[in-house]
């Protein structure tokens, strides 16, 4: 009897143990209160609804003429500095001709030596023809022929000969004309390299360029989700990305056609395509810029919006939860228009001063 009691406690204890550890293991569940809680309610309106797209890029000059040595020679002289105001006809800087002038000199003595050495020829030519031979033979009349073929295809090689060496010298004299090198437009003149002019030039190198500081733009690139939307004549706000103050007007001037392609000449994937934005002259405007812009791609005015958050979609159609004056929700079909992440425009369903809610 004394046993039975005994492993009847025992069995007591183990199970009131396991009935603790067990409760300790799960977390007490707290009932929910949502009495305080309500539904997000937003209201139909009436504005006007902007689509827009963001660009960012650098701002560039649109009018950029690059100076270029006219040819190899010493720098007599810089007649100008760096950011200094230009008009078209102004001397940029001189260069001393006298290298191009030996080169154009001995070249003319060439051509003198030529005719020289033609005239020669010529006359031992029509001495030769006055001189009485016998009669010709078979072979000696085909070395009378192959004499003749060759004379008259080396007087082709040495006329075309002249005429190349006759029209270097007239590009070399044209040369020395601009040794005095004149601007061809009006603008603001930029060496590539102000704080290390060089004294002496190679013909084609770079000098520097004129720009139209009043003319700028903005050269950006879109993907191919964007193109389609973007046209000549649509407006762009634009700002700076270190000075978000500073707003800036633009027009697009161009949108290109054709993807961008690497110096292999492959397309750049993703696909990525040129816009050009022209900017409003501006103070505060210079070339090399960060900006950021919003092209305006379409635009509705005065039409029936509500939150695109509120606007569910299923396979029926686009819908939200219409609010009632007493405070219930029913699902509303609705038919959209223009979408933008903020905002949706509804064509029917919907009229101002209605509520929407999300439950």
């Amino acid at each position: 009897m004394k046993k039975a009691i005994k492993w009847t406690i025992i069995l007591a204890l183990l199970g009131g143990i396991s009935y603790g550890l067990y409760s300790f293991s799960q977390p007490k569940t707290m009932p929910l209160d949502t009495a305080g809680q309500e539904d997000l309610t937003f209201p139909v309106t009436k504005e006007t609804l902007v689509k827009t797209i963001a660009i960012t890029g650098k701002s560039s000059y649109v009018s950029e003429t690059i100076v270029y040595a006219p040819f190899n020679g010493k720098v007599n002289k810089w007649n100008v500095k760096d950011g200094q105001q230009v008009k078209r006809g102004d001397t940029l800087f001189q260069l001393d001709p006298t290298s191009i002038q030996q080169e154009i000199t001995r070249a003319e003595a060439e051509l003198k030596k030529q005719d020289l050495e033609e005239q020669l020829a010529k006359f031992k030519g029509e001495f030769a023809a006055g001189e009485v031979s016998a009669p010709l033979t078979e072979e000696s009349s085909k070395q009378h022929y192959v004499q003749k073929e060759t004379e008259r295809v080396q007087k082709e090689i040495t006329s075309l000969t002249r005429t190349i060496q006759q029209k270097e010298i007239a590009e070399k004299k044209s040369k020395i004309a601009q040794s005095h090198y004149i601007s061809p437009v009006s603008g603001i003149f930029l060496y590539d390299d102000a704080a290390k002019l060089p004294q002496q030039v190679q013909e084609n190198m770079r000098v520097g360029k004129i720009v139209d500081v009043n003319q700028l733009q903005l050269v950006t690139y879109v993907g191919e989700q964007d193109i389609f939307s973007l046209k000549p004549g649509m407006s762009v706000e634009v700002e700076l990305t270190a000075h978000k103050d500073i707003k800036l007007n633009g027009d697009v001037v161009k949108v290109s056609k054709f993807a961008k392609t690497g110096a292999d000449g492959a397309v750049v994937s993703p696909a990525q395509f040129e816009v050009i934005v022209s900017l409003a002259k501006n103070p505060n405007l210079i070339a090399g810029l960060s900006l950021n812009g919003k092209v305006e791609v379409e635009r509705k005015d005065s039409t029936i919006v509500v939150p695109t958050l509120a606007v569910m979609k299923d396979s029926e159609g686009s819908y939200v939860m219409l609010k009632s004056a007493g405070g219930t929700a029913k699902r509303q079909n609705i038919t959209v228009g223009l979408e933008t992440a903020d905002k949706t425009e509804v064509l029917e369903g919907l009229k101002p001063g209605d509520q929407v809610t999300l439950q």
